[in-house]
């Protein structure tokens, strides 16, 4: 399942980040990457260590938290935090497949990539190239959102960022292992909760909300991983 979740962050939001990103000391983000994905990796990033990274990575945490669309997508039991990137000058990410399990920097913990995730940081217009393109059995996904919306989509797809050849994309990117590691279930979780939502705004007063709530939780007792 592919999603976009929009208006994750206000305007004023963006522009504070966008500015304090404008002064950040990137470092090549080939540092950061495993023997096979650094030969298809140009880009750069801030440094796991970088004090502006930890602060940002906090920031969108909260914000996360807070969106009803993103918990009910992602279904999250933990979440590698936010990291920071910028294509600029031909810079591009080839195919991949994101690592299957994360370490969360400082700590002994390990996660599972079921979700990648992209959040926008520059508009469309800031850049030209740059799309992530994820494919998947329907095919092939161009992404190229507005600054501020986020894209989820399977850990386990074949993806990359296409070559940046005007001005810089900026984003940030992460994982999310979620409760119900299946996405096909967790697609149907989402669709069923839809429909709550759906009938519970159309028929007020239906008993119907509470009796497909508990089809949904009984779904996700058994499903999901904690």
């Amino acid at each position: 399942m592919m999603l976009t979740i929009p208006d994750l962050l206000r305007p004023d939001e963006i522009r504070q980040i966008r500015e304090a990103l404008d002064q950040a000391a990137w470092i090549d983000g080939r540092e950061t990457a495993g023997h096979i994905a650094r030969q298809a990796k140009d880009n750069r990033q801030l440094s796991q260590d970088d004090p502006l990274a930890a602060k940002l990575s906090d920031f969108l945490l909260a914000r996360l938290g807070e969106s009803p669309r993103f918990m009910a997508a992602a279904l999250p039991y933990k979440v590698v935090p936010p990291r920071f990137n910028r294509y600029e000058g031909g810079g591009s990410y080839g195919d991949h497949v994101d690592s299957a399990v994360m370490g969360v920097p400082g700590s002994a913990h390990k996660i599972r990539t079921d979700i990648s995730a992209t959040l926008f940081l520059s508009g469309p217009d800031d850049y030209e190239g740059g799309e992530l393109v994820v494919e998947d059995t329907y095919g092939s996904h161009r992404v190229k959102l507005p600054a501020g919306q986020l894209v989820l989509y399977p850990g386990t797809s074949l993806h990359h960022v296409a070559p940046v050849t005007r001005g810089a994309r900026l984003a940030a990117f992460f994982w999310i292992q979620s409760m119900v590691r299946d996405d096909g279930r967790r697609s149907l979780l989402l669709e069923l909760d839809n429909a709550i939502q759906a009938v519970s705004r159309d028929l007020p007063g239906s008993p119907t909300p509470a009796r497909l709530s508990g089809v949904y939780n009984n779904l996700l007792r058994q499903w999901a991983e904690t």
